[in-house]
């Protein structure tokens, strides 16, 4: 047989035939001599004919098993390139490649052979090239693989199977690592997933476009799948981080990662204490830290905390010396001289002090001047001089007591002409015509257009947003008005009969309206102003700064000052302004920045700035001054404050709310501060938080309106302090631009926690309206909305309608504090319909009435509190005085004030008519004094000796 003409599939054939049967290793080897033989002829056979032959000097390799020198390794198809298998063995006589259990074609194979010179072996190498479509027409239930069969005399080797892939790698990541913010010293982790690839990609990671190494940084960790470790964040690890994921067919790269270290405001060390705030007396000191240790960075949290503490202190007033009482005269001396002294005892001078002026000691003559021998003659006219002042003093004494008696004879000749004039008996009730007088104020009438398309319309104006005075009842307007209410009082206790309101009566009254000119002139038929004292200083007439201004005139009835949607109020009472004399008083309200705050211990204005007078007003009691706040006083949390403006335009603390002081009074409610006060001038209420839980409260309001452009639209978040002065402004700028108000204002209780407050825009139908980028969610700090003081904060959300044909809006306002309250506010409103219309939300009801003088300024009339007055003034074995009254009525701070008054039931009786302003219910008053009642009539008998009640 011919060796060059021996077919392939001869081989397979035997090949196959001697791996199986019983004696399949004898096979091998019969096999293995054919081939011996068969290629050992060849050489003689074809020597002459010239083919490739082995050359006969190469040693014998007989009995030696094919070796492989270089086995087929793995390999990966790259796009469409076809991939090359290599072996080499030795020593071998054939080589073939064998692939998925298929023998390779002997076509495909390249073969060569050369010396191993340093064995001098015979090596022969076999190449075979795989293709990218072999590899996708396979299906087999592994990949795909090759193998080499080297064949010698002794029999046949086999080598590794080598597998051929498709390389790729895909696009997408299975895992982008994600942004952090982590606190410094934390611990940093970014995952990371590479796309699907073959082979499988291996990951870099980048820090802004830089390789991250692990090898050049211990804190850094990129070994553990993939994913990038950080131990402890430093400042310096900040910045964009990548993930890179490679093979031999490409390169991917992952989103951007942004890493922020961020660093947490810590606070300083405290301050020493400062030195008391008032040289003597009660004051405060202060300590304060800074948020520095270490100040906040990238986004860190500010510090939690005050940064301002305070306690109160008592400094040692200096008091200065006082002589005592002169001892008595000594003995007349030789030299006719007598002597005393006294002591800067009473009292001594303490706490630097002053020294008593004058002599310690005093001498004078004891003979009248007339010693003669070796003597002093001293104070020799003083006899002469001291009958002389005797004299003067003696006639004195006797004219004064004259004038005394005339005063007091004049005085009860007035008294008795005044009960005439009034014609009242306070026990007999059928003199009370009316009783209890209702007292009303304006409010605006129900049918206003505030809202649109709305089935409960909020009624914007002030007064009925805030529950508080607004304007008196004017018969001009009762356009815009509602009626005023009947008042039913009834009457059951014999306590009340006793006052002058008959038993089981019932009363219909109606306050009268009465008109004021708008002016606040003097009225023609007054008497002459030089005959009866009156007095009519005015109020600056070229003021510096804005002002709400309100006038009246008033006598010795008193009355009523209101300035209109602004919560503040002045009660005059009766008997305060002399009679015969009349005062034209003024309410002004400052609506420029106040400077009564300080920046210093977070204080903050809760109401407006409130000046009353003239200043030269007399009073003989104090008045009633109401003004709204808008703190929350529930808990301890607030050190509230009263402040007066002094002649230099500083501004000094009155007293504390808590204060229990005879200056002044205050009364704190919910929304209102009553104050009694005695002087004419510029007040305001400042406020202290005293932790973290101090509440300050926010009126929210959203308002309308079409741009310049019919498509556009505006919606305008207004966010001010919860008071009737604050809520005007917005109402006065809204009404001037045209705004409709879409939703009741609601209110957010804003704490002092030091977090900001967010305004964003919610449910904004995507595909009716567009909104400005970047403007859904916007930002006031904190210190903007707790150090607002009175002044309106807003933001604006600018929308855009995508055609003509969308004519509703409808989306929510949330206004939130950060780790505080939220609250939503629902949009829905017809843009054409404002289109349309173009009404402005509010309309202004000109209040023509702002003051009230006489009885009807009073909701107690003038009869009845004067019996109270007379009852409760008196001194009761019972215990039935002004101060059981007090506490009846729920005042029971600081009685000592009232005790320094003339009449303390007449001040308490104001007060409670300043409290209780906002509505025409006596009941309180009514019940107060009914078990007042209650308690006298279950008292014990009278004993003979007992004098009358005066409740008889």
């Amino acid at each position: 047989m011919n060796a060059g003409k021996f077919p392939l599939f001869h081989a397979q054939k035997m090949e196959r035939r001697a791996a199986t049967g019983p004696f399949a290793k004898e096979r091998y080897f019969c096999l293995g001599a054919l081939f011996f033989l068969v290629f050992r002829t060849t050489p003689a056979a074809t020597k002459g004919a010239g083919s490739d032959t082995l050359p006969d000097s190469l040693p014998s390799v007989a009995g030696t098993l094919p070796h492989f020198v270089q086995e087929p390794e793995d390999a990966y198809i790259i796009k469409s390139n076809p991939i090359k298998l290599r072996c080499r063995a030795a020593p071998a006589l054939q080589i073939f490649f064998k692939c998925n259990g298929d023998w390779v074609h002997q076509n495909e194979h390249e073969s060569r052979e050369h010396v191993d010179e340093s064995t001098g072996l015979k090596i022969r190498e076999v190449m075979i090239n795989v293709s990218r479509q072999q590899v996708e027409d396979f299906h087999g239930p592994e990949d795909y693989w090759c193998l080499c069969v080297a064949w010698s005399h002794l029999g046949t080797s086999k080598s590794r199977k080598a597998t051929v892939r498709i390389a790729y790698l895909r696009k997408n990541f299975e895992q982008d690592p994600q942004g952090k913010e982590v606190p410094i010293k934390g611990m940093i982790v970014l995952h990371c997933r590479p796309p699907e690839g073959v082979p499988a990609a291996e990951v870099e990671w980048l820090k802004n476009e830089e390789p991250v190494s692990s090898l050049n940084d211990d804190n850094i960790d990129t070994r553990a799948d993939h994913n990038l470790i950080i131990n402890e964040a430093r400042l310096s690890d900040s910045g964009n981080y990548t993930c890179l994921a490679s093979n031999i067919v490409a390169k991917r790269r992952s989103a951007s990662a942004t890493v922020v270290v961020f660093v947490n405001g810590g606070w300083s060390l405290w301050t020493e204490w400062s030195a008391c705030s008032v040289p003597c007396g009660r004051g405060v000191q202060k300590r304060s830290r800074t948020c520095t240790n270490p100040a906040p960075l990238n986004g860190g949290a500010f510090c939690e905390g005050m940064s301002m503490q305070k306690i109160t202190c008592k400094a040692d007033c200096p008091v200065d010396g006082g002589w005592g009482e002169w001892t008595e005269w000594t003995g007349c001396s030789p030299e006719c001289e007598r002597q005393r002294s006294r002591e800067c005892t009473a009292p001594a001078p303490r706490h630097g002090g002053k020294l008593c002026e004058g002599l310690s000691r005093a001498a004078e003559n004891c003979t009248g001047g007339q010693c003669t021998q070796n003597r002093r003659l001293l104070h020799d006219v003083k006899p002469q001089s001291m009958e002389g002042t005797n004299d003067v003093a003696l006639y004195s004494g006797l004219a004064a007591g004259v004038i005394a008696v005339a005063i007091l004879v004049v005085a009860v000749t007035l008294y008795r002409r005044n009960q005439s004039e009034y014609g009242v008996d306070v026990i007999d009730s059928s003199a009370l015509t009316g009783g209890f007088q209702s007292f009303n104020f304006k409010t605006a009438r129900q049918g206003n257009p505030l809202l649109l398309n709305s089935s409960m319309q909020p009624d914007l104006t002030v007064g009925r947003t805030y529950s508080s005075p607004i304007c008196f009842q004017d018969s001009m307007d009762k356009e815009l008005f509602d009626p005023l209410p009947d008042i039913k009082v009834k009457v059951q206790s014999s306590f009340m009969v006793s006052l002058g309101v008959a038993d089981r009566a019932e009363y219909h009254v109606k306050a009268q309206p009465k008109t004021f000119p708008r002016g606040l002139t003097r009225d023609s038929s007054s008497i002459d102003s030089r005959k009866m004292g009156l007095l009519t200083p005015t109020a600056p007439t070229s003021p510096t700064k804005a002002q709400l201004r309100t006038m009246g005139m008033f006598g010795h009835l008193g009355g009523r000052l209101v300035v209109p949607n602004t919560g503040v109020s002045v009660l005059v009472p009766h008997g305060a302004i002399a009679e015969d004399t009349s005062w034209e008083m003024y309410v002004v309200i400052n609506q420029d920045e106040s400077s009564a705050h300080t920046d210093e211990g977070c204080e903050v204005l809760l109401g407006p700035e409130v000046t009353y007078g003239p200043p030269g007003l007399s009073l003989s009691c104090p008045i009633a001054m109401t003004i709204a706040h808008c703190a929350e006083v529930t808990g301890e949390n607030w050190n509230i404050r009263l402040k007066r403006q002094t002649e230099d335009n500083k501004w000094e603390e009155v007293m504390s709310v808590e204060d229990e002081t005879t200056l002044c009074y205050c009364l704190l409610d919910s929304h209102s501060c009553h104050l009694l006060l005695d002087q004419p001038g510029s007040y305001a209420l400042v406020g202290e938080p005293l932790t973290e839980a101090a509440v300050k409260r926010l009126k929210l309001a959203v308002f309308g309106s079409t741009g310049a452009r019919s498509m556009d639209y505006s919606l305008r978040v207004y966010c001010v302090d919860d008071t009737p002065h604050a809520f005007q402004a917005v109402v006065t700028a809204e009404t001037g631009r045209g705004g409709q108000l879409l939703e009741e204002p609601k209110t957010l209780l804003f704490k002092a926690n030091t977090f900001s407050l967010q305004v964003s825009i919610q449910d904004v139908p995507q595909f009716l309206w567009n909104i400005k980028p970047f403007t859904t969610c916007q930002e006031f700090s904190f210190s903007q909305v707790w150090c607002s003081n009175q002044q309106p904060l807003h933001c604006a959300f600018s929308l855009e309608r995508y055609g003509p044909a969308t004519t509703q809006l409808s989306c929510k306002i949330s206004v939130r504090q950060v780790k505080g309250h939220e609250q939503i506010l629902q949009v829905y409103t017809s843009v054409a319909e404002v289109e349309k219309e173009r009404v402005p939300f509010f309309t202004q009801s000109d209040c023509t009435v702002t003051s009230q003088s006489g009885p009807k300024a009073f909701k107690i009339p003038y009869s009845i509190r004067q019996r109270i007055c007379a009852t409760f003034d008196t001194a009761n074995a019972k215990g039935k005085d002004w101060q059981l009254l007090a506490r009846k009525l729920h005042i029971e701070r600081n009685l000592s004030y009232f005790a320094k008054q003339q009449s303390p039931s007449a001040v308490i009786l104001i007060l409670w008519e300043a409290q209780h302003q906002e509505n025409g219910d006596l009941d309180s008053l009514a019940s107060a004094l009914e078990e007042i009642g209650k308690i006298h009539s279950k008292s014990p008998a009278k004993t003979p000796e007992e004098p009358k009640s005066d409740f008889s």
